[in-house]
């Protein structure tokens, strides 16, 4: 395990210095000048705008100013945002927890609905029961997060008054911050109902967020159970006169969920990447916004600072993918490690 746990940090290294070369170019690559955001509409003599390029950095080489970049980042110094003079690390973590509880949520909500749907479609190959599901499926993958987050909301908050229509909290409620997780800061707190208001509040982005990855845990957990369930093993305990939930569930599921483990590791940069639009339809107050507010004020530091901390979260969650692999079935643990 040790082995094979060094073996996928090294491979991260590369990866790692491919981010910080994207992440370091995408925000020099848009059209725009962060002197002229920061100097606003009255502008800059060129003695003033000569000062704020050498302040940000901005008179060297790219070439110097990439590998500047680089050693900060090796020293855990990713700069101070611009537009707001704080470090950039603290406003990502401030804004993480808000975001992480989205995707958390999200990703809850998809492997309840999406993996019994893919085990029942499996079972009940080209009926009309598989068909629907995938059918179903297949329409909530192609729908687009933003037309979906939009009728959500006319539907339940507004036709409906279901639920509310943005923010984590109604603003009746005063909960301190202490873990940035809502649910579990309104647990902690001595507010009566505050629970079940930041429960309200989650249903809509997280039925928006968890749907394009409920639709590809579903399909692809029908393919891999179908592919297990014609192995030899299953049919031998089929044979044996095993109930069909014990074939499913001990003999079936689990060599099907390796597949499953790894969608779950792909759907965490969708996941990502869709809470920016998720949290700009419901005003939720996460990175989402925040990277875009960056990339608008053109903000050198957080833009760059914001895009190797989301790539850092997904190597992270995809190394721990590699681990469970391990787990669930112990015999690609040994294969690689004599690779």
């Amino acid at each position: 395990m040790f082995r094979f746990l060094i073996n996928r940090l090294m491979l991260l290294v590369p990866v790692f210095i491919g981010v910080t070369v994207v992440s370091f170019g995408f925000i020099r690559v848009l059209p725009g000048d962060p002197v002229e955001i920061l100097a606003g509409e009255r502008g800059v003599s060129a003695e003033k705008r000569a000062e704020i390029l050498a302040n940000l950095g901005l008179d060297k080489p790219i070439w110097q100013q990439y590998f500047s970049y680089l050693s900060d980042v090796l020293h855990g110094d990713l700069g101070v945002s611009v537009k707001t003079n704080r470090p950039v690390v603290e406003e990502f973590f401030e804004l993480f927890p808000a975001t992480a509880e989205l995707a958390i949520c999200a990703i809850i909500f998809a492997l309840i609905i999406g993996v019994p749907a893919g085990i029942i479609a499996a079972l009940k190959r080209g009926t009309k029961i598989d068909q629907g599901i995938m059918g179903i499926s297949l329409i909530g993958y192609s729908m687009p997060i933003f037309w979906w987050g939009l009728l959500l909301i006319i539907l339940f908050s507004n036709t409906l008054n279901l639920t509310p229509v943005s923010g984590r909290l109604s603003f009746f409620f005063d909960v301190d911050p202490v873990t940035g997780f809502m649910l579990i800061d309104t647990l902690l707190s001595d507010e009566k109902g505050s629970f079940l208001n930041a429960l309200h509040h989650l249903v809509l982005p997280t039925v928006v967020l968890g749907t394009i990855p409920l639709a590809v845990i579903a399909r692809q957990t029908r393919s891999a159970m179908l592919e297990v369930l014609s192995e030899d093993y299953v049919r031998t305990a089929r044979a044996k006169g095993l109930s069909t939930f014990r074939v499913v569930a001990i003999h079936a599921l689990r060599n099907a969920m390796i597949t499953v483990v790894t969608v779950i590791g792909l759907m965490v940069a969708i996941l990502l990447s869709g809470a920016i639009l998720t949290e700009t339809i419901f005003g939720w107050p996460g990175i989402g916004k925040w990277i875009i507010f960056s990339i608008f004020a053109r903000d050198y530091y957080a833009v760059q600072g914001g895009l190797l901390l989301i790539a850092i979260t997904i190597m992270t969650v995809n190394l721990i993918v590699d681990l469970l692999y391990g787990f669930i079935n112990p015999r690609i643990l040994h294969q690689k490690n004599k690779s």
